[in-house]
């Protein structure tokens, strides 16, 4: 009798029982599933916002309209330790020296280069000045600073990691600096002497041929953007000989080849035969993998060397910061690169959320848009979408982009090809393998994908963005 007593005693309080308890209960009930949830499921903006292209045979090639290369890249270096070196090769990527292809003499030139070290607010060079140096900046960040045109000072551009100047003194006669270069950070920078470059260029006959093919080379008609002039008249009065012209091609366009994103989703018959209820296993093991190759498919479009915006922006459109924060001052000049109707800002919420700190340092109060339903964060009208993507450094630096989108804008696209066999969505296909001899079910996931950007005015970046401030 005390047994029975003792077994019926509620756990929690230890008074008798009187009625069938929940934790026995549960083993007469059902429960209420969710579906399998996924933390690394973003929204994905990117994917959702480019205008998809489709792309027949797998390529896709983007004519231009020739463009003459004026040298104007940037140049790489290497360290050992403390000491900073110009690789050789990269000495190309300045206007006197492209096409230059003499390494032995690129080696010595490189050797000529002095490394110099200067503080926060140090004056690289003066305005008036003798111009008689060429400098690369190996690492840091400064103001290119002139007069305005009421005699004030005013920043004509900044320059950082891998950008050059005074390189047009190797060539010239000797001259004045028309602008001063100071240092926002703390910059290491190389220097190499005219006098050094002229003792090179007296000792190696092919140096001294490529200077002479360089001052000597035809001048094309161009206009700003580096394309071969399209001669017109206009505004004249009587009876004038028309200029003839023609608009002239690139002959080597560059061509996108649709990039892969693969996987073998492997699911048990057992699984498949007796798990279905209330959730088919099957399609839920398929959904996840998808949203991967989603999440996937984005990234690449971001960061993939070939074919990724990160590196496909022209250098002519990579911008810095003033200061380091992103200010609004920055997003109104990264907005004077993509000017010709700008599609959408893309940035990572870190960087989103720090812009944000400098517009309330400042007392701005930037309004959202109504996107869809979603409530988006903008600046002058042009949507902010948040992607986590884009890569913070280790010194919590990020960057931001803008873009303009679609054909008809020549803006960035995406490329895809649908109808591809077993097609489950569009340009992604779900393909049965066969079942092994362990009854395991597999299925070939591909997801055909790329991106190309039209013409370079077609994308920008604030590159070097500090969010750790």
């Amino acid at each position: 009798m005390t047994e029975s007593i003792e077994s019926n005693l509620d756990v929690e309080s230890g008074q008798p029982q009187l009625s069938l308890s929940t934790a026995a209960a549960r083993n007469l009930s059902t429960t209420t599933k969710s579906a399998p949830q996924m933390q690394g499921i973003t929204s994905r903006w990117l994917l959702k916002m480019l205008p998809w292209v489709q792309t027949k045979g797998g390529t896709y090639r983007v004519n231009r309209r020739l463009t003459y290369a004026v040298g104007d890249g940037r140049v790489t270096f290497t360290n050992t330790g403390a000491e900073v070196r110009v690789i050789p090769q990269e000495l190309c990527e300045l206007p006197l020296l492209r096409g230059f292809d003499d390494v032995e003499v690129l080696t010595a030139l490189a050797g000529r280069f002095l490394q110099q070290e200067f503080a926060p607010g140090d004056t690289i060079v003066e305005v008036d000045q003798p111009a008689n140096q060429v400098f690369l900046i190996a690492h840091g960040k400064v103001n290119k600073i002139g007069v305005g045109e009421y005699d004030e000072q005013t920043v004509l551009g900044v320059l950082a990691d891998g950008d050059h100047f005074g390189d047009r003194i190797l060539v010239e006669s000797q001259s004045n600096w028309d602008f001063t270069v100071q240092a926002l950070t703390r910059c290491t920078v190389l220097a190499l002497p005219q006098q050094a470059f002229r003792e090179l260029l007296n000792q190696s006959e092919t140096l001294q041929a490529h200077v002479d093919r360089f001052r000597n080379r035809p001048q094309v008609p161009q206009n700003k953007y580096g394309e071969a002039s399209i001669e017109v008249t206009s505004g004249y009065i009587g009876e004038l000989e028309l200029p003839g012209t023609f608009v002239d091609y690139e002959l080597s366009p560059r061509e996108y080849q649709l990039s892969v994103a693969q996987t073998v989703l492997r699911v048990h018959s057992r699984v498949a035969d007796l798990y279905n209820e209330p959730m088919n296993q099957t399609e839920q093991q398929l959904r996840l993998t998808i949203e991967a190759l989603k999440e996937r498919q984005e990234n690449e479009l971001i960061n993939n060397r070939e074919f990724g915006l990160l590196h496909n922006a022209d250098l002519k459109q990579r911008i810095h910061t003033r200061n380091g924060p992103p200010t609004p001052d920055d997003l109104d000049e990264l907005l004077g690169t993509v000017w010709k109707d700008p599609g959408f800002f893309l940035a990572h919420p870190r960087t989103i959320a720090a812009f944000g700190r400098e517009c309330n340092r400042l007392g701005i109060y930037p309004q959202s848009i109504d996107l869809g339903g979603h409530r988006v964060p903008a600046w002058r009208g042009i949507p902010i979408f948040p992607c986590n993507k884009i890569p913070i450094t280790n010194t919590r630096t990020s960057s931001i982009l803008l873009l303009r989108t679609g054909v008809e804008q020549q803006g960035v696209i995406g490329l895809h090809q649908t109808g591809i066999p077993d097609e489950y969505q569009p340009s992604l296909s779900v393909r049965f393998m066969g079942i092994s001899e362990k009854a395991i079910i597999s299925y070939l996931v591909t997801a055909y994908y790329s991106a190309a950007v039209l013409v370079p005015d077609a994308l920008g970046i604030l590159e070097d963005v500090e969010i750790g401030r």
